[in-house]
């Protein structure tokens, strides 16, 4: 029997996207060949070595309206001269072109949201920009039969929406046994303070970045290490030199997979501060939050439903009642005061990695394929 082709399909630049890589992981077992297709940036980083194919697309334009345009076209036509069996689409911005070449091939397809698309900042802060997005969505979302989503919350909204049954696939990381794990000292990290972490691909507006800096001002016998990136990066740089936390703040930047679940792994103390701005970030359920627990590091966190439930349910953290800085600085502080409490939130982590684990996630993604 001829083997079959699925093609996945997302925006960015693949190196960090562990859930993509996740899915291609899965997609895999069920005897698919594979080619994940995204683009190349400037600042791209090298691609790892991976089980399935890769296809990065380098574009002309790489922001505003002429770049989602040539996205489209171009992802489009690399669709349309290529057999595929399965089209997998993650978010918003990669849907339409798999949605048309879905119903010119007769191909099977998956969207994957990650997000409620149309309540992130960006849009929110451009209604015109919204609403073409909106439209897009209420003219295809409706025809489609395979939906999967992040959390209960985001696939609530929009079952309620478009009267649609969303399964629910979280991101929760693939359990990965380091084979050297680094000390602090051989990631250039004080070996004589506590790590507090701050990681993502998206470190942006109205994710308490600002504030856990500002923060750093009264925690003593820490220091904040923020790794990824995002659109804050560089005030983030700013104000370590206006506040003169140099040495209790470490920006390093985005770092390959493996290089992040070093610093992850010798972490003391994991946050997630998005803000409740909007409805995106109020119902989100990132990653770090998860690949913090399999790292065995407690967490303080912003007060969202989806966050605060895991946190609460399992016994592994704390939670903040606002952002402001002396009030995250006293939690902060709190976490490693009380060594009580802080042990008995280690002891909990054990229990929610096996109950929190991948291949409950991913036997979803099988049983969806092919139905």
């Amino acid at each position: 029997m001829k083997q079959k082709i699925a093609i996945v399909s997302v925006i960015n630049d693949l190196v960090t996207d562990q859930r993509v890589d996740r899915a291609c992981r899965a997609i895999l077992k069920k005897g698919y060949q594979v080619t994940l297709v995204g683009r190349v940036q400037a600042k791209s980083l090298a691609m790892n070595e991976r089980p399935y194919s890769t296809h990065r697309m380098k574009l002309l334009f790489t922001r505003g309206p002429a770049f989602y345009l040539e996205y489209q076209i171009r992802l489009f036509l690399f669709l349309l001269f290529r057999k595929s069996d399965l089209l997998w689409a993650n978010d918003l911005d990669t849907l339409l072109p798999n949605f048309l070449i879905s119903k010119i091939k007769k191909s099977e397809i998956i969207y994957d949201s990650h997000e409620l698309f149309c309540e992130v900042p960006e849009l929110l802060n451009n209604p015109k920009k919204r609403k073409t997005w909106k439209r897009l969505e209420r003219w295809i979302f409706p025809k489609l039969n395979k939906i999967i989503t992040v959390n209960q919350s985001i696939a609530n909204i929009y079952g309620n929406e478009y009267q649609k049954d969303l399964k629910v696939v979280r991101n929760i990381p693939l359990k990965r046994e380091l084979e050297n794990i680094k000390t602090k000292e051989e990631l250039g990290l004080p070996t004589d303070k506590n790590i507090i972490i701050l990681q993502g691909a998206g470190i942006n507006m109205q994710r308490g970045s600002e504030e856990a800096v500002e923060a750093m001002q009264w925690v003593k016998d820490a220091v904040l290490l923020i790794v990824g990136s995002g659109d804050v990066i560089e005030q983030l740089k700013q104000m370590r030199v206006d506040l003169a936390l140099e040495e209790k703040v470490i920006i390093t930047g985005k770092v390959p997979y493996e290089k992040l679940a070093q610093y992850t792994q010798i972490a003391d103390l994991g946050l997630s501060f998005d803000k409740d701005t909007n409805l995106n970030y109020r119902f989100s359920l990132p990653n770090k939050l998860f690949d913090y627990i399999h790292a065995d590091v407690p967490v303080l966190v912003s007060n969202l439903v989806e966050i605060v439930r895991i946190v609460k349910d399992y016994q592994i953290g704390d939670v903040i009642e606002n952002h402001e800085p002396k009030h995250i600085a006293k939690k902060m502080q709190a976490c490693f005061s009380n060594k009580k409490r802080y042990f008995s939130w280690t002891k909990n982590l054990k229990k929610a990695q096996q109950e929190l684990s991948w291949e409950v996630e991913e036997q979803k993604i099988l049983d969806l394929i092919g139905e």
